[in-house]
């Protein structure tokens, strides 16, 4: 489709159109002019989100939103982000250099009008929570789009999970290694491996072309994060006359490097699980003249030391804190440092290795025109490492992408120590050949079956992936996009009988049957039949369909015990000493929660009885609190009160223990990074009942024991028609723009409350243009 000599596309420019739902459509001659022209549509619907993720990869948020910004700066200058996308940028072909230059270009002219929004307009208001000064807006640096890509994924790896086993390791493993000799210490990291957290999670799916109804491949899917406000991801089209690609973008980076379909090949990736960040103990101390020297394989060596100030808005003028930044021959020290108290760690990050961020392949995968194409581009790929899906109208194939060393299982589990052998630097693995999709292909954080893709510690439970493959099958061989929608709401809870066989015992009495047997709770008091409230729930519970449907009023009730429980194994004296100070950086601490590790992994603790855990007592007990709570009593977990989002009225949710249905409290808040600045007023979107759950299908991740609210799920759904790429379906958590004044700032909320998507419009006839100047 060529587009040289369209109206409303200037010589060497570019134009805008939209659809009903507010997505951009822009179209160019060329590629410079198109990268030019989606950084200033960019710019224009995701303003404010754009630059907040450049002030964070700067490390200068804290100079606008003051304190509650700091503890972000001081990871992002600890860790090097924007030196990394700087020599990223240096290190980049000049053909991509310049393609990124335009994007970046494009930015620039955008936030003339995209940065009047209310966000950036109150930060100037004299009367902001911390005073009036604030820093002028500068334009973006050329390596800035580098710099937002390493913001959204230096936290995406797995190493903050390393993190958290070397902290059950030196509690929870000390002290049975104490009292129980018997127990080796990978018993105890494997009761807490399951690893879920703030950032790991996606489905993908691919349907071979004899499973369709037209007879060509289908992908489909959708990545789970942190459902921040505005989202993650932005769907818009980019065509110039070598291609014409629709898919969704990250703010503030070209290209569409997750998702896209091109017409004649389309991609989707998840998460690998892989452990391709090197956590590394160091040891550091300060040399006599003020040198920083670390202990390695060798024996004492000096390390790179440079000292960045953070400025700081206050009421009384910026305050300045001296943050000191130390990197080993093996890393960026994270966490930790000479007199620093706690353990110090440092990160080997493939992006610094190799000062490279992948950028190649983002611009190649717009040029795809196979499912060869598309596996050839990602053979230069390099973080996050991910599965990836391609097709085109006669294959479907899969391979993994991206840099892991090579190291075995063992290697993975906990920081590697800088004196050892073990901490040197590893050769990259070879990911193996991709391998064609005969007939259906289902990719959801399992662990993988097929030999040499097995790069990680840990996985997700395999509930998901075994049921989007019970409805594939079950859909026979006539899938389209649309019918997707059945696999993207489905709310079955595969992982519910895991909990609920607790229940389906006598309590205190480990293998009695029934259920309802008198016996003894962890608490001292009796359960089960002696108890009518508590057996009635059982029996309800055990009745149950399974489904988090956000009219359930079974599934509120299930939450509800299952929350009650997490609560009582978390604050079990056997794992009194995991809530030991753990001495980390205050910006790993979502990953280091008691309360939700033990949610994520409460099946497998409930079976530690060599831990001292009844699982059947506790089941009983927890029951029982759930059925005797008084009417409106409000139990706020070991970590803090429950942080529930208000509803349209600007009433308070009910609160859980006499909420009828799942969907009174499980709602979602809306992720703004205004919420944690006291006295500003976050934008927020209207509270819809969800249905879905942490690990169904549908995701709508809360977190049990703290709060039935969602913070994390599904960022984006999507289906690919190979066929007919006007048949193909996407939608996003809110909508188009980042603007709350705009009518597409949320105008996909109801559409994804409910699993759904809209279409995808390609049809220039049907699109509005819209004035770029």
């Amino acid at each position: 489709m060529g587009t040289s000599g369209v109206p409303g596309v200037p010589p060497g420019g570019f134009a805008v159109h939209r659809d009903a739902w507010g997505v951009p459509h822009v179209r160019a001659a060329d590629e410079l002019a198109l990268a030019r022209g989606q950084g200033y549509v960019t710019a224009l619907d995701r303003g404010w989100q754009i630059e907040v993720d450049r002030w964070r990869a700067e490390g200068r948020l804290a100079e606008r939103l003051g304190e509650p910004g700091l503890a972000w700066d001081r990871f992002a200058h600890r860790v090097r982000l924007a030196d990394t996308a700087r020599r990223a940028y240096a290190a980049l072909a000049a053909d991509d250099r310049a393609w990124v230059d335009a994007y970046t270009a494009g930015v620039n002219e955008g936030l003339v009008r995209g940065r009047d929004v209310p966000e950036l307009r109150a930060l100037a208001d004299p009367a902001w929570p911390g005073g009036a000064d604030l820093p002028p807006h500068e334009p973006w640096p050329a390596w800035a789009p580098l710099g937002v890509f390493l913001v959204a994924h230096v936290l995406f790896s797995g190493f903050p999970h390393v993190l958290w086993r070397d902290h059950v390791a030196r509690t929870l493993g000390a002290d049975l290694a104490r009292s129980r000799p018997d127990v080796p210490l990978d018993a105890v990291l494997d009761l807490l491996a399951v690893d879920g957290g703030p950032g790991s999670g996606s489905n993908a799916w691919a349907l071979a072309g004899g499973r369709t109804r037209s007879g060509a491949p289908l992908l489909a899917g959708d990545p789970h994060r942190l459902l921040e406000l505005p989202g993650v991801y932005q769907q818009v089209r980019l065509a110039c006359d070598d291609y014409d690609v629709v898919g969704l973008a990250f703010p503030g980076v070209p290209g569409l490097p997750h998702f896209g379909h091109a017409g004649a090949a389309a991609w989707g990736v998840t998460n690998a699980m892989a452990h391709h960040v090197d956590v590394i103990a160091e040891s550091l101390r300060r040399t006599d003249d003020g040198r920083v020297e670390a202990r390695g394989p060798e024996g004492p060596e000096l390390a790179d030391v440079v000292v960045a100030t953070v400025r700081v808005r206050a009421a009384g003028g910026p305050v300045e804190h001296r943050v000191e930044t130390v990197e080993t021959a093996r890393g960026v020290v994270v966490t930790g440092g000479p007199e620093e108290p706690g353990r110090t760690f440092a990160l080997r990050l493939p992006a610094r290795v190799d000062a490279d961020l992948g950028v190649a392949a983002w611009r190649r995968l717009l040029r795809a025109r196979s499912a060869r194409d598309v596996t050839d581009a990602f053979g230069t790929w390099v973080d996050p490492v991910d599965r990836v899906l391609a097709a085109d109208r006669d294959t479907v194939l899969s391979v993994t992408a991206g840099r892991v060393p090579r190291r075995d299982r063992a290697e993975r589990a906990l920081p590697l120590l800088a004196w050892s052998d073990a901490a040197r630097a590893r050769p990259w693995v070879v990911p193996p050949a991709p391998v064609v999709v005969e007939d259906v292909a289902v990719d959801a954080n399992e662990r993988p079956g097929r030999p040499g893709l097995d790069l990680g510690h840990t996985y997700a439970p395999p509930h998901r992936a075994r049921r989007i493959r019970a409805l594939l099958d079950a859909a026979g061989e006539d899938g389209t996009a649309a019918d997707q929608t059945r696999v993207h709401a489905d709310a079955l809870l595969g992982g519910a009988d895991d909990l609920l066989r607790w229940l389906g015992r006598s309590a205190g009495g480990g293998s009695g049957r029934g259920g309802e047997t008198g016996g003894e709770g962890a608490s001292g008091t009796t359960v089960g039949a002696t108890d009518p409230a508590s057996a009635r729930a059982a029996r309800r519970l055990r009745a149950w369909d399974r489904r988090m449907d956000a009219d359930s009023a079974d599934a509120a009730l299930f939450a509800a015990w299952r929350a009650a429980l997490v609560r009582r194994v978390a604050t079990h004296p056997a794992l009194a000493p995991l809530h030991a100070p753990h001495g980390l950086d205050t910006v790993f601490a979502p990953w280091l929660s008691v309360t939700a590790r033990v949610a994520d992994a409460l099946p497998a603790l409930l079976a530690a009885a060599w831990l001292g855990i009844d699982g059947t007592g506790e089941a009983w007990a927890a029951l029982r609190e759930v059925v005797r709570a008084p009417a409106g009593a409000r139990v706020d977990g070991p970590d803090g009160p429950d942080r529930v989002p208000p509803d349209p009225d600007g009433a308070s949710t009910v609160p859980a223990s006499t909420v009828p249905v799942w969907g009174a409290t499980h709602r979602v808040l809306g992720l703004h990074v205004l919420l944690d600045v006291p006295g500003a007023t976050a934008p927020r979107v209207p509270s819809l009942p969800l249905g879905g759950d942490t690990d169904t299908v549908c995701c709508t991740a809360s977190v049990p024991g703290i709060s039935d609210v969602c913070v994390r799920g599904s960022v984006a759904r999507w289906a690919w028609d190979l066929a007919d790429r006007d048949a193909s379906r996407w939608g996003v958590p809110f909508g188009a723009s980042g603007d709350p004044r705009s009518p597409h700032f949320a105008d996909q909320l109801t559409a994804w409350a409910v699993g759904e998507t809209v279409p995808v419009v390609t049809d220039w006839t049907l699109l509005r243009h819209e004035e770029t100047r």
